[in-house]
C-alpha cells in the first residue's frame, strides 16, 4: 500500500490533499480512484489508513490510526564530506531505507567539488525530495532531516549533541582494529545518539582526524576492506541495523 507524508497533524476524519506533488502522485502516477486505500503519515510519526471518499476534491477518510514504528531503536544521523558527482544523492536515498535519522554534508579538505550558497540551495531542494520519496517508500514513520554545512566548522559545532562521534577511517582499518564499532552497538542505549562522520573520495585529512578527534570523535574501521565514499555509510548503517535490530 502506497504512503504518503501529510505536512500536518492527523486529527480529523477527513483530509483534504492540496500539496500539488503529493496529487501528482497519487492521481497521475498511481492512478487513485474513489474507494482506494493508502496510508497518510503526520508530523508526529503516526500512520493512519485512510480511504479515498472524492477522487474529484482529493478528499481521503482516515479510517483509523495504525501501530506500527520502523524507526531504528537509536537515533543514527550521518556526516559525509562532499562527495563528486551525484553521489550525495545515492547516499541520501540508501541512508534514509536504512532508517538514518539526520543527514549532513559538509565541505572536507579532499572534497573535489566547491559549493557555493546558490549550489546549496539547489542540492538541498534536490535532496530533500530524494528523502521524502525513500522515507515513503521505506515505510519510514520520519523523514529524515537534512543539513549542508557551509563549513567544516559548523560540523564540528554539533558533535556535542550527540552520545558518540563515530569517525570512519580508513587507516584505522589498515591497522588491523575491529573492535571499535562492535564495541560501541553492544553498548549503546536506546535513547542515545549516535553521528558517523565519513570522508569524501581520498577520505579524510589527517588534520580533519586531528580536529574530530579533538572534539570527541573516536576513529573507527569498518572492516579490513577500503570502501568507496558512497559505500561506507551503507556499511555503517547496515552494521547498526543488524546489531540492534537482527541480532537482539
Amino acid at each position: 500500500m502506497q504512503q504518503y507524508f501529510f505536512n500536518d497533524l492527523i486529527g480529523e476524519d477527513k483530509i483534504v490533499i492540496s500539496d500539488k506533488d503529493m496529487v501528482n502522485h497519487m492521481f497521475n502516477v498511481m492512478r487513485l480512484s474513489t474507494g482506494d486505500e493508502v496510508v497518510l503519515v503526520d508530523q508526529n510519526g503516526i500512520k493512519y489508513l485512510a480511504e479515498l471518499s472524492d477522487a474529484k476534491s482529493h478528499i481521503f477518510r482516515i479510517k483509523k490510526a495504525i501501530d506500527e514504528n520502523l524507526e531504528l531503536p537509536i537515533r543514527v544521523s550521518i556526516a559525509s564530506g562532499f562527495p563528486k558527482g551525484d553521489k550525495m544523492s545515492f547516499i541520501s536515498q540508501k541512508a534514509t531505507e536504512l532508517g538514518v535519522y539526520e543527514i549532513f554534508g559538509f565541505p572536507a579538505d579532499r572534497s573535489v567539488v566547491k559549493w557555493n550558497d546558490a549550489k546549496l540551495d539547489k542540492l538541498m531542494a534536490k535532496l530533500q525530495k530524494i528523502v521524502k520519496g525513500a522515507a515513503e517508500q521505506s515505510k519510514r514513520n520520519h523523514v529524515p532531516e537534512l543539513k549542508l554545512f557551509k563549513r567544516k566548522n559548523d560540523l564540528v559545532e554539533i558533535f556535542e549533541k550527540f552520545d558518540k562521534v563515530i569517525i570512519a577511517y580508513e587507516e584505522s582499518a589498515m591497522d588491523g582494529e575491529s573492535f571499535v564499532l562492535s564495541n560501541v552497538l553492544n553498548h549503546i542505549e536506546p535513547s542515545q545518539k549516535i553521528l558517523f562522520v565519513f570522508g569524501p573520495e581520498g577520505g579524510l585529512s589527517g588534520s580533519e582526524i586531528d580536529l574530530f578527534t579533538s572534539k570527541g570523535g573516536i576513529c573507527a574501521g569498518l572492516g579490513p576492506r577500503i570502501m568507496r565514499a558512497e559505500t561506507a555509510p551503507i556499511y555503517a548503517l547496515s552494521a547498526v541495523s543488524y546489531a540492534l535490530e537482527l541480532n537482539s
